[in-house]
């Protein structure tokens, strides 16, 4: 991929208003996290996500989350200066990018 073209298409980095900004995303992974999906083929994501923010609390998952989503931080190195795992910001990236292409997804049909 060309160094121009944004990595994730969320808005921060593409500025198309079509595509999910980072708070939606943030928003959506704090829900997931709270109310799981039962049942559902990627509640694992839920489960996971529930655990992190149980461990290190909302506004540290935010931060990793924006890090990676809109400063272009690898997801290993998204922990620097807090008190995370690396191996956890690779579960919240991961999680992230699942609900971000979800998020665009419901806005393309």
């Amino acid at each position: 991929m060309p160094d121009a073209e944004p990595h994730y298409t969320v808005r921060e980095q593409t500025a198309n208003p079509e595509h999910a900004s980072v708070d939606d995303v943030v928003d959506l992974v704090i829900q997931r996290a709270q109310n799981p999906r039962a049942e559902h083929e990627n509640t694992h994501f839920d489960t996971a996500v529930a655990a992190l923010v149980d461990r290190y609390g909302t506004e540290s998952v935010r931060t990793v989350i924006h890090r990676i989503l809109v400063d272009d931080e690898p997801f290993r190195t998204a922990t620097n200066g807090l008190e995370m795992r690396n191996v956890d910001a690779v579960r919240i990236g991961t999680v992230a990018s699942w609900f971000l292409e979800e998020l665009n997804a419901q806005d393309d049909g």
